[in-house]
C-alpha cells in the first residue's frame, strides 16, 4: 500500500516536521488512501492549506497545492473553485486556523454550500505556535494561555458546520483511521460543502500539559471515548457527556454554489432565459 501512496508525496520534502507521536501523519495517510480509492487525477485536484502543523501537510503532497495565510485557506479555496469548478478542491486546516481567525470564512463557505472538502485536523490546541488554546479546546484543559484551565465553552465544529449550511458533516479519530478514510472519500464525492473532522493527538503541546502520558495513551483515550452515531442515538445526554460521536453525522442534497453562480452568469450573458433558483432554494429571476 505504501508504494501505491508514494506517488502522491513529494518525497524530497521529507523528513516531515511533526513531533514523534503526532497524529497528523495518520490523518494524512487516511486522506491519501481516500484519494487512491477514488482514483483522483493529481492534475485535477487542488490541496489548499492554511497555517499550522496540520496545514504543513499540503507541502508534502504532489498535487496542485497552495500554502496560504493564517485562517484564509477557505477564502483561497473558494476563489479556486469559482474559477475552476471542474477541479476537486480539498482544504487541510487545523482547529485554530479554521475556527478562530478563519471562523468567518468557515461559516460563509458552509452557508454557500460551495463544493469544497474540508479536512479539519482537531488536536484541541495551537501546536505550532506554542500551545495556546483554540476554539475547540475542551473546557478545563490546560494550555499556555490557560495555565489554570480553559473557561470558555468550546465549539462542536460539526454542529457549527451543519447550522451554517454544510451538506456533509462527519467525524472520526486517528484510532479509527479506516473509518476516517471512508468518510473522507464520501466527503470528496459529495456535491457541496463537506466537513470531515479528524480527532488527532498532539502529545507535545496538549498531551503533556493535560496528563496524557504518551501518544499511545491518547490513542487509547480516543478508542475509549468515541461512540459511533448508531449507538449514540440510543444513549442519554448524561451517557454521552464527554464522549466523541463519530461517523457520518449529517448528509443532504442541496443546490451547490458554483452551479447556481454559473446559471447567473449564463443569464447575465443572455445565454439562458431560465429562471435562476437562488442558493436558498427560492425561485426568482435575476434583474439585469
Amino acid at each position: 500500500m505504501m508504494q501505491d501512496l508514494e506517488k502522491y508525496l513529494r518525497v524530497n520534502m521529507f523528513p516531515h516536521m511533526w513531533c514523534p507521536g503526532c497524529g497528523n501523519g495518520i490523518v494524512l495517510g487516511s486522506l491519501l488512501r481516500a484519494v487512491e480509492k477514488l482514483e483522483l487525477d493529481q492534475n485535477q485536484t487542488v490541496i489548499v492549506g492554511g497555517i499550522g502543523c496540520s496545514a504543513r501537510a499540503a507541502g508534502y503532497l504532489d498535487f496542485n497545492t497552495l500554502h496560504t495565510t493564517h485562517g484564509r485557506a477557505l477564502a483561497f479555496a473558494t476563489g479556486i473553485k469559482l474559477a475552476r469548478p471542474d477541479l476537486k478542491v480539498i482544504v487541510i486546516t487545523g482547529d485554530g486556523d479554521c475556527t478562530s481567525i478563519g471562523g468567518n470564512h468557515f461559516i460563509h463557505a458552509a452557508r454557500r454550500n460551495i463544493d469544497l472538502t474540508v479536512l479539519l485536523f482537531n488536536n484541541s490546541i495551537y501546536g505550532m505556535t506554542g500551545g495556546q488554546y483554540s476554539p475547540l479546546t475542551p473546557v478545563k484543559k490546560m494550555a499556555t494561555t490557560a495555565p489554570y484551565g480553559t473557561i470558555e465553552p468550546n465549539f462542536d465544529v460539526a454542529d457549527l458546520a451543519r447550522a451554517s449550511g454544510a451538506t456533509f458533516v462527519a467525524r472520526s479519530t486517528t484510532y479509527h483511521s479506516n473509518m476516517l478514510t471512508g468518510l473522507i472519500a464520501e466527503g470528496i464525492q459529495h456535491k457541496g460543502f463537506s466537513l470531515i473532522e479528524a480527532i488527532t493527538a498532539c502529545p507535545t503541546a496538549y498531551g503533556r500539559r493535560n496528563k496524557m502520558k504518551s501518544a499511545t495513551d491518547m490513542l487509547i483515550w480516543q478508542k475509549d471515548n468515541a461512540v459511533h452515531l448508531n449507538k449514540a442515538e440510543q444513549m442519554s445526554p448524561d451517557e454521552l457527556a464527554g464522549k466523541i460521536v463519530i461517523g457520518r453525522l449529517y448528509c443532504k442534497e442541496a443546490l451547490e454554489y458554483t452551479e447556481v453562480y454559473d446559471e447567473v452568469i449564463r443569464e447575465a450573458m443572455g445565454q439562458s432565459s431560465a429562471t435562476v433558483t437562488s442558493i436558498t432554494g427560492k425561485g426568482g429571476k435575476t434583474s439585469g
